[in-house]
């Protein structure tokens, strides 16, 4: 269970600030295309969707790697 809580971290902490900076970018681009900063609704569904998209994979790497790590920790050394 433990492996599953740390990559579960692992993995918010990368969707959130690939999602915070994909909608700063959204926003950048739209106040150099329209001179204003304005928050479209669809800016925000797409900064959720590539949230949970990058939440999704990184878990699965990151469930990967820790248990890849923790069994590689319990093989004995001579």
């Amino acid at each position: 269970m433990k492996p599953n809580l740390k990559a579960c971290g692992h993995a918010l902490v990368t969707a959130l600030v690939n999602a915070t900076l994909a909608v700063a970018l959204m926003l950048l681009v739209e106040f150099a295309i329209s001179g204003s900063f304005q928050m479209p609704e669809p800016y925000l569904w797409a900064g959720l969707v590539i949230g949970v998209v990058i939440f999704i994979a990184q878990f699965w790497r990151q469930r990967h790697l820790c248990r890849t790590s923790e069994q590689s920790g319990n093989v004995q050394q001579p």
